[in-house]
């Protein structure tokens, strides 16, 4: 007899297909939750690495910078408290008079004058510092300051001027003395020895800056749009620690190196290139030059120098051969007419295959011209 199927029986069947499709999508779900956590722990993993690339180095940079501070400061400099909260780093070396005083180029520490200061000592005492900000001198907050900087914005030639006479009287450096600089060093010496002449027995200016370069539209091109964003992105490396990073790889090389070079120099080389307080100063130095160039322009006009102070201006090929020659050509027509027009007087040096770099590239030749000067005083000073 056939027996009458129920529905249950129909929903059981029908249950079967039902269950086994189930069975079929539980290990895909199981498969899809165990991607999902997988790619979760790949982004979780990633994040951590990030966060290690990106607090890691500038928090062992900065603990570094903090033990190397203490450590690679130059032997025999004397931290000088020049007021408003300022202390000059300060490096004299040497015996007699009259005392050279070695002002740096933009943005550089007084290191760059390691062969030419070791020359001169041998025959003077001769002084080097470190502007405000600069290698191991301190620079103060603006909103600490009260003087000067009403008057001269930070990070230009005025302020960097008075900073100088603050610095020589502390110092209690004899007058008057032989004065040299580089580039802003020589804009600082020009505005120095115009002001306090009376303390200027001779002015040295090397590769010097004409006071209306950044009135030709190419240079100014080339300066902001150019040079200061590269220097911007020093500071950003050396503030991430990529810069510490880079100099351990060798893909970074101090500015002074080789085999006449000390090991403490290359050190202190490194350490400021890892440094984002000097890598932030030499922004500001080239990123002002413009202003302070327009300072020496409006003081040479309000009072000239003296005619007791002798110039000597000593130049190179051109301002820097790595520039195009375009841009050499207009910096060196327009320093010519500078010169020319403040200083028509002035002793012109050529030193044959140089550049701006020549103090630290060609040291004995800038050296030479320096001795001659300096024996050229001592004499008068003992026929008197």
């Amino acid at each position: 007899m056939l027996r009458k199927r129920t529905a249950g029986q129909d929903g059981g069947e029908r249950a079967q297909p039902d269950r086994r499709k189930a069975t079929c999508e539980a290990p895909a779900a199981v498969n899809k939750q165990q991607e999902k956590r997988s790619c979760w722990s790949t982004v979780v993993l990633l994040g951590k690495i990030l966060l290690l690339v990106i607090f890691v180095p500038p928090f062992l940079n900065y603990a570094s910078l903090q033990r190397e501070r203490q450590e690679l400061g130059p032997k025999g400099a004397q931290l000088i408290d020049v007021g408003l909260g300022q202390k000059i780093s300060l490096i004299c070396k040497g015996h007699g008079q009259p005392v050279v005083i070695l002002d740096a180029p933009t943005g550089m520490s007084s290191d760059v004058w390691y062969h030419v200061q070791e020359s001169i000592s041998q025959a003077t005492k001769v002084c080097a510092y470190d502007r405000v900000g600069l290698g191991f001198s301190w620079r103060v907050m603006e909103n600490q300051t009260t003087g000067m900087e009403k008057v001269w914005r930070s990070s230009t030639t005025g302020r960097m001027v008075d900073d100088l006479h603050r610095l020589v009287k502390a110092a209690e450096i004899a007058t008057p003395f032989i004065l040299v600089g580089s580039e802003l060093g020589a804009l600082n010496g020009r505005f120095y020895s115009h002001i306090h002449d009376a303390q200027v027995l001779d002015l040295v200016l090397i590769s010097p800056i004409p006071e209306d370069v950044f009135e030709e539209e190419k240079w100014q091109q080339y300066w902001y749009t150019h040079l200061v964003p590269t220097l911007q992105m020093m500071q950003l490396s050396a503030a991430a620690g990529v810069s510490r990073l880079l100099l351990i790889l060798g893909l970074l090389q101090p500015t002074l190196r080789g085999d006449d070079v000390t090991e403490a120099v290359v050190q202190r080389q490194k350490y400021l290139l890892s440094n984002p307080a000097h890598q932030s100063s030499a922004v500001d130095e080239h990123f002002f030059l413009n202003e302070s160039a327009s300072q020496v322009r409006d003081i040479s006009k309000f009072k000239p120098l003296s005619s007791s102070t002798s110039v000597t201006v000593i130049v190179g090929d051109s301002f820097d051969e790595e520039l195009p020659a375009h841009l050499n050509q207009v910096f060196a027509e327009l320093q010519r007419k500078a010169l020319e027009r403040a200083y028509p007087q002035a002793h012109r040096i050529h030193i044959q295959g140089a550049d701006r770099r020549m103090i630290y590239k060609k040291p004995s030749s800038v050296s030479k011209h320096l001795l001659e000067l300096v024996s050229k005083r001592q004499t008068k000073q003992q026929r008197q």
